[in-house]
């Protein structure tokens, strides 16, 4: 089992978006090939307490694998809790200050994104495949409306890991 982890930021208010860095390795359980890791952090831009809308935005994971001598293999794909320690809901920070926000699985906001435990749903990637697999993969966030908080920059640090 080979595992890779990712770290996935999610500014809220300044709106700048991350791009991270590549997470790469062999891939040793499926023969020969190599696995690369990205992600695109999700920025909410500006929050506003008194807007009746909820802040919607999203980002991406996308695994690479190249060179597979395989017939067919999986991985899955999990977010960690972030600052919150809990994926029922979890928190951008500033300071004191804490900004509610989740991460879904799907475009409606009804699947929490997370390890499968909690409550939360996991990405599990079945493929059958000789030369490799490029997948990207959608994380919905969302900041729920009506949350009254003191201006300034929130975030929150997400741990991608891809086992495969």
């Amino acid at each position: 089992m080979n595992i890779r982890r990712l770290l996935f930021l999610l500014p809220a208010l300044l709106g700048s978006l991350l791009i991270a860095t590549p997470a790469q390795a062999a891939c040793a359980q499926l023969s020969f090939c190599s696995c690369t890791v990205t992600a695109t952090g999700i920025s909410f831009g500006n929050y506003i307490p008194v807007d009746s809308a909820s802040n919607n935005s999203s980002g991406t994971v996308r695994v690479q694998c190249t060179l597979l001598l395989a017939l067919a293999g999986s991985f899955t794909v999990d977010l960690s809790t972030g600052s919150s320690a809990s994926y029922a809901q979890r928190t951008l920070r500033n300071g004191a200050s804490i900004l509610n926000y989740n991460l879904y699985l799907d475009a409606a906001r009804s699947q929490i994104l997370g390890n499968g435990t909690g409550g939360s749903s996991r990405i599990t990637y079945n493929f059958a495949a000789l030369l490799g697999v490029d997948q990207s993969f959608t994380v919905y966030g969302r900041i729920p409306a009506g949350q009254n908080v003191p201006p300034g920059p929130y975030s929150d640090s997400i741990i991608v890991t891809v086992t495969y």
